[in-house]
């Protein structure tokens, strides 16, 4: 049939049995068929557990000899199989073929779903849950299930408490690998994701995802009470707060509540008397960093508020404010006793003297 030549006639029976199909040998527990007696002998291992072949090193015990070979080069090293591509060298054969795919693009897997193709068969398997919905591995805590082993593992975290991974500059610890990465970029500055608008940097992929909102205009995020837009998730939840009344951040010294942490982080500075930012020209301390901008412009001379009307500049927002109440006439500020409406509440507090008993 195929001209191939043997050297003994029970090498050739056993070839021909390829092109016949015959498979002689039947194993008696499970009616598996083979086309040579030793594949079922070792077949038969299967249902006895036999594992005649044990490493001599750990003492790990294996049905075939080639599974003692390979485990045997764990100990020895030997990688014989090589890429003659770019030279990296494997203990296996098999992971050698799936290396080559790399090079080749070779992907022989497909799914008969959407006929995307994977170079190896598990990846096509776990894609395969994508479709049928399977979720075999379950969270023994919680009963929550996994398509993929891997995220019942770090699920599986989550109640345990494990960190595996820790920082080599700080030894904090992280559950996954992907935080940890993300954490040492603080130590290394390093910033891998680039706005290709702005060219700003991000040390997290998220972080310039969010960015790219402020480019794009695109708010994702809807309030389902009044319909306003946000780019970003936090702030949708603070903004519902408003609708809500919610308050979850409570100060400890006096049980102020506030909608928002960093409103609490900022009032807490009032307790303790932290000022962290600093006047780099006299010295001067601020407990808000937009005090700190305010008034680095008594030193700068910036005024980068400018009246519309007149063109008058002010390095305070509040004070063009004021200042455009001059031209619109408005009087914000009402006498509770006389109802006199005045432009500032310095002039209303002045006005109010004259109702009090005390005279300024």
């Amino acid at each position: 049939m195929c001209n191939k030549a043997f050297s003994r006639r029970s090498d050739l029976v056993k070839h021909q049995r390829i092109h016949s199909g015959e498979r002689p040998y039947t194993c008696d527990v499970c009616n598996k068929a083979f086309s040579q007696q030793s594949n079922l002998v070792k077949h038969l291992r299967t249902h006895s557990g036999e594992r005649p072949y044990t490493c001599d090193v750990c003492n790990k015990a294996f049905s075939y000899q080639s599974n003692l070979i390979n485990h045997q080069r764990i100990h020895s090293g030997e990688r014989p199989f090589t890429c003659d591509v770019c030279n990296k060298a494997f203990s296996q054969r098999n992971d050698l073929v799936k290396h080559q795919r790399i090079h080749s693009g070779e992907r022989p897997y497909t799914c008969d779903v959407c006929d995307k193709a994977f170079s190896l068969q598990s990846y096509l398997v776990k894609h395969l849950r994508m479709h049928s919905g399977e979720r075999p591995y379950t969270c023994d805590v919680c009963n929550k299930a996994f398509s993929q082993q891997s995220n019942l593992v770090k699920h599986l975290r989550m109640h345990s408490g494990e960190r595996p991974y820790t920082c080599d500059v700080c030894n904090k610890a992280f559950s996954f690998q992907s935080n940890l990465r993300n954490h040492q970029r603080i130590h290394s500055g390093e910033r891998p994701y680039t706005c290709d608008v702005c060219n700003k940097a991000f040390s997290q992929q998220s972080n310039l995802v969010k960015h790219l909102r402020m480019h794009s205009g695109e708010r994702p995020y809807t309030c389902d009470v009044c319909n306003k837009a946000f780019s970003l998730q936090g702030s949708l939840t603070n903004h519902q707060r408003i609708h809500s009344g919610e308050r979850p951040c409570t100060c400890d010294v006096c049980n102020k509540a506030f909608s928002q942490r960093n409103d609490l982080v900022k009032h807490q500075r009032i307790h303790s008397g932290e000022r962290p930012y600093t006047c780099d020209v006299c010295d001067k301390a601020f407990s808000q960093q937009s005090s700190l901008v305010n008034h680095l412009r008594t030193h700068s001379g910036e005024r980068p508020y400018t009246c519309d009307v007149c063109n008058k500049a002010f390095n305070h927002k509040n004070t063009l404010i004021r200042h455009l109440r001059a031209h619109s006439g408005e009087c914000p500020y009402t006498c509770n006793v006389c109802n006199k409406r005045f432009i500032n509440q310095g002039k209303l507090r002045k006005h109010q003297c004259i109702h009090s008993v005390e005279r300024p």
